[in-house]
């Protein structure tokens, strides 16, 4: 098939570009045409929190990548629905995750659809954000009545697509594929030793932007517990500040625990990815609300046991007990987990049942789900 996928890709950053771009690799690999259409502007600059948006890495090869969607100008969207029109691709999958982009995506599905033979897929990240505005009242609703199916990523957002079509359109559910974009497995030592951290330590890793939603304030509590001064653990916190910062710094210096937290709190680039990943002993997301979450993908892929808390579709990938935890969103409940994982339990089991649900979670299985 012709396949055409709109959204973020090379030169922009973060885990929507690593996903597109993964995502036309496997079409490609599966035999499909596949081009990517992305942004010239994908946010006016007052509408991003993080200092870039844009990556310093190499594009990625083998791929057609055009970027040519300004996100705020609805002539451009008109222009660009033409241009797919005359394509005449058989699908063009929109990877939508918030409501900003429904009117720049619902307008140039309506005018490449104008060829019935188009068909256009919603995948579906986010249909409700995490932290919502007025937009998101009015705006999900012009994109879902755009499109002509939905694939969403957890069961959670599958019932939030429904609140929207009203026509009962086609829909799915095909969960978050492993990522395996940034590099290889290695080992623990050479991790450590790549990050300058002390080898006699054991590591918590919080990945990703910090916002208010993902919880990293009722981790710092729960670090603080008195129970894990005795399990000689540091806590990794690898991420750009998209808001708060100085309410963490103050947090962290109130607890007395500035000692035992290392803070990388600047963008990681796809190069050092895997480095963070395989120096930790697990793998946190203390998050508020959640739909599904690329850094659990990342963690199955670098085989790392889960802590995750039991908000919108994280407790569907991460099996309690099994590969990690599934715990309530409080600092207590955390912090158990923290000390059993730490004190109990045998984290090669843990390892060992990770490289089997895995298998799960591929990318071919997403491919044939749309």
């Amino acid at each position: 098939m012709k396949i055409i996928i709109v959204g973020s890709a090379y030169p922009y950053r973060g885990g929507l570009a690593t996903f597109n771009e993964r995502l036309a690799k496997e079409f490609a690999a599966q035999g499909d045409e596949v081009e990517v259409i992305t942004f010239t502007l994908q946010y006016p600059s007052f509408l991003f929190p993080g200092k870039t948006q844009y990556s310093d890495r190499l594009p990625p090869e083998g791929l057609s990548i055009k970027a040519e969607i300004n996100s705020v100008n609805p002539f451009n969207w008109v222009k660009v629905g033409r241009k797919i029109r005359k394509k005449k691709p058989d699908k063009v999958v929109f990877p939508y995750w918030m409501s900003f982009m429904a009117p720049c995506f619902g307008t140039i599905a309506r005018v490449a659809k104008k060829t019935e033979t188009i068909k256009c897929i919603g995948l579906i990240h986010n249909m409700i954000p995490h932290e919502l505005s007025v937009l998101d009242k009015f705006f999900p609703a012009y994109f879902v009545k755009s499109m002509d199916a939905f694939v969403a990523m957890s069961k959670t957002v599958l019932e939030d697509i429904s609140k929207f079509d009203k026509k009962n359109k086609p829909k799915c559910f095909a969960p978050h594929p492993t990522y395996d974009s940034y590099g290889e497995i290695i080992s623990k030592e050479s991790a450590l030793s790549a990050l300058n951290l002390d080898k006699e330590k054991r590591y918590l890793l919080f990945f990703g932007f910090i916002r208010a939603y993902k919880g990293l304030d009722l981790l710092l509590d729960a670090f603080a517990d008195s129970r894990l001064r005795s399990c000689n653990l540091r806590l990794i916190i690898a991420g750009e500040f998209y808001e708060g910062e100085q309410f963490y710094m103050n947090k962290i210096r109130t607890l007395g625990i500035e000692s035992e937290i290392e803070l990388r709190t600047t963008f990681i680039p796809d190069a050092e990815v895997n480095a963070y990943f395989c120096a930790a002993d697990l793998v946190i997301q203390p998050y508020k609300t959640a739909t599904q979450s690329g850094v659990t993908q990342i963690a199955y892929y670098y085989e790392k046991p889960m802590l995750v808390t039991n908000v919108g579709g994280l407790g569907e990938v991460v099996p309690d007990k099994k590969v990690g935890y599934v715990v309530e969103p409080n600092a207590k409940a955390i912090a158990d987990a923290l000390f059993d994982f730490f004190t109990y339990r045998n984290e090669q089991s843990y390892i060992d049942n990770i490289r089997i649900e895995k298998e799960k979670y591929s990318w071919k299985s997403i491919v044939e789900m749309i």
